[in-house]
């Protein structure tokens, strides 16, 4: 089977652990013997050496709305240029491969108007959501956006332009969420979406397993996506309540700004030679949960999923965490992990010192954090990913 697959970025240049899963969910459809070919935008990590090599058949030749994280104002003839542009790119890439299905991952951002592109055209489409791209993806799209409250206007636009000027959700095709928390919102604002199902991301156990616990010195982790939502800075503020000798490890790539706000941040609190702030190959991950004594997962917002949390348990590292969102859906207070109230950082310092000093505690989070891991393979998650697109296609396997 011939599969299309399209979305906003695509590793190496990437930002979250959305994108990992689908560059996971590419290899397992080929594994199967499936003909994928990848259609992303031309954004570029930054923190990616220029000279990487992408995977055979990837193209990065979409534009999109988003740019270093905003989304800047378009004039109506930019916003028609970067349509017709996209429009251009999905119809080449479709007349080349013929696909028998269009696989849509991260839409946020991007133009909405290629998933009516690709139902106006017949062709079968299945969807991989994991993150609130159906709720904000419409308002941050700023062509059909224009037409949302003109249904007058949809018509006549794309008899002027070629270009869809909304979607008919309840046809567009199949949607496979990574949470119950990420359909229910999306029904909420999509309420004719059909066909939903839910099936969760996981890890990799051959490269998350279980390494030995060292005895606790204080080494406190944050690991993810540098942005105000993942609440790094109630970690920063915890850390100042904690005893001199607890550091605080920031690692991931993200948003340059708050990058500068942070270390801006340990500055005020003097706790400037106690956070480091790097990033790292996602080989060197398992090493740097099995060096830290607990992992903070401090985030504010409604967490998708959450795959952070699931790695430091596989290899043995205590969590300490909010549980808002779909994280709240395998997270458990003191069965398998400590939560405490979003943007309280005394609420996260005093969980940290129970655990220090509690190691029958640490030991029975520990034990039960590795059960917990195991229940979520990731796998399992390429085998729905894999059964939801062939399924849409005609059971085409």
């Amino acid at each position: 089977m011939r599969i299309l697959t399209v979305g906003n970025m695509y590793p190496p240049h990437a930002l979250g652990g959305y994108e990992l899963t689908w560059r996971a969910g590419v290899a397992h459809l080929r594994e199967r013997g499936h003909e994928v070919r990848v259609l992303t935008t031309d954004y570029r990590d930054p923190g990616v050496a220029a000279e990487s090599h992408d995977e055979p058949d990837v193209h990065r030749e979409l534009r999109w709305y988003w740019s270093d994280h905003t989304f800047p104002r378009l004039s109506l003839r930019e916003r028609m240029a970067l349509e017709r542009h996209n429009a251009r790119v999905f119809d080449h890439h479709v007349r080349e491969l013929r696909p028998d299905i269009v696989n849509w991952w991260a839409m946020g951002g991007m133009s909405l108007s290629l998933i009516e592109r690709a139902r106006a055209a017949g062709l079968p489409a299945a969807a991989v959501v994991g993150d609130d791209w159906l709720d904000y993806g419409p308002r941050v799209d700023a062509w059909t956006r224009i037409f949302a409250r003109r249904p007058w206007a949809a018509s006549l636009a794309r008899a002027l332009t070629g270009v869809p000027a909304g979607v008919d959700w309840g046809a567009a095709g199949s949607w496979l969420f990574n949470s119950e928390t990420v359909r229910r919102r999306a029904l909420a604002a999509r309420p004719d979406l059909r066909d939903t199902a839910v099936a969760h991301p996981g890890i990799e156990p051959d490269r998350f397993c279980r390494a030995p616990r060292p005895p606790w010195r204080w080494r406190l982790l944050c690991l993810g996506r540098i942005d105000p939502r993942k609440g790094i800075d109630t970690a920063v503020h915890a850390l100042a309540e904690l005893p001199a000798e607890a550091t605080l490890a920031v690692v991931g790539g993200g948003d340059e700004r708050h990058l500068g706000e942070l270390r801006e941040l340990t500055r005020e609190l003097g706790v400037e030679e106690r956070v480091s702030f790097e990033r790292r190959p996602r080989a060197q991950l398992p090493r740097v949960y099995a060096e830290a004594d607990a992992l903070l997962f401090p985030v504010r917002w409604e967490e998708p999923w959450g795959l952070v949390p699931l790695e430091a348990m596989a290899v043995g590292c205590p969590v300490v965490a909010t549980g808002t969102g779909g994280s709240g859906e395998y997270l458990v207070h003191e069965r398998n992990c400590l939560l405490f109230e979003r943007d309280r950082p005394d609420a996260l310092a005093a969980a940290v010192r129970r655990l220090a000093g509690d190691e029958g505690l640490r030991g029975r989070l520990h034990e039960a954090g590795l059960a917990t891991a195991a229940r979520f393979p990731e796998s399992a998650y390429n085998e729905a990913i894999a059964a939801a697109v062939e399924r849409a296609a005609g059971g085409q396997g």
